[in-house]
């Protein structure tokens, strides 16, 4: 169960009535769901590492 504050209002949702988030990225030129790598790629994907900018000028 999980619990949002929306405005003044809380909304409270059981598990079934929540919804997978599908995760896409950008793989060789265009975006694919991860759900639909293969094996290297999903191996491929854990190993990336998050790039920001801001640590890199800091």
């Amino acid at each position: 169960m999980v619990q949002a504050l929306i405005g003044k209002h809380t909304v409270t949702l059981k598990d079934e009535e929540r919804q997978q988030c599908e995760i896409w990225t950008r793989v060789m030129g265009y975006y694919r769901p991860v759900s639909e790598f293969n094996i290297g790629k999903k191996s491929e994907y854990a190993d990336r590492s998050l790039f920001m900018e801001s640590n890199v000028i800091d």
